[in-house]
């Protein structure tokens, strides 16, 4: 009798969990493809990788920097508060070309009902690249955008290329790619702009692999996204 009663006031708390706090508001899968149904009550989160992971090889290896740990990194961004999706690049993708088609997976997500609030989209160097392409062609000011490492050659030789929304900036002091304070300056539509410096002595390669470092600002700055 006692182990039925206990499993009795178990089943009860477990109706009242699921009362209270429905499935759909809950949210971990991690997409390698856009997802074939969008639920308008989650977020979604976009990663994009770095232009060595463009091809077939999840893991390259960098002779400076050591490897690239995509599953590693795809593994620590997820998270039971939003869906991520984080493609797998082919080789030689063109930056503007890529952005293109994330701004019209932001465009679908909205469309189907998720608010622009509840849309991140995360790039690290080639990626935050074309991260920052993104922002650009969307011209949302409740997105929010997540660059890491990003801020170097490309944007420099761009100078029309701007962000709008909600953005957050993360780099490596030993790193040759430094700060994005620059296009934020030239970016009049931009409603909130933070930046961390992180100093791990790792330079690029800080962003190869999950560390704490960055991965922890990243994911809270996602949860506080809204």
């Amino acid at each position: 009798m006692a182990f039925g009663a206990r499993s009795f006031t178990n089943m009860c708390w477990v109706k009242l969990f699921i009362a209270l706090f429905p499935s759909s508001l809950f949210a971990a899968d991690v997409y390698e493809q856009f997802p074939d149904k969008i639920k308008s009550s989650q977020k979604y989160v976009f990663y994009s990788h770095g232009l060595i992971v463009e091809g077939t090889n999840p893991t390259p290896v960098n002779a400076r920097w050591g490897t690239y740990e995509f599953p590693r990194i795809k593994k620590a961004l997820a998270d039971a508060d939003y869906n991520l999706i984080a493609y797998h690049r082919a080789k030689n993708t063109k930056p503007k070309a890529f952005a293109q088609k994330l701004a019209s997976d932001v465009r679908l997500l909205i469309a189907h009902g998720v608010p622009a609030s509840n849309i991140s989209l995360i790039g690290f160097s080639r990626g935050g690249a074309i991260t920052i392409e993104t922002s650009h062609l969307l011209a949302n000011e409740n997105v929010n955008f997540i660059i890491l490492a990003a801020c170097g050659r490309y944007l420099h030789n761009r100078p029309s290329l701007t962000m709008h929304g909600h953005i957050l900036s993360i780099y490596e002091t030993s790193d040759e790619v430094g700060s994005c304070q620059f296009l934020a300056d030239r970016s009049q539509h931009i409603r909130r702009f933070n930046e961390i410096a992180i100093s791990t002595a790792k330079e690029h390669g800080a962003f190869y692999t999950p560390l704490p470092q960055w991965i922890d600002p990243v994911k809270k700055w996602l949860k506080e996204a809204n």
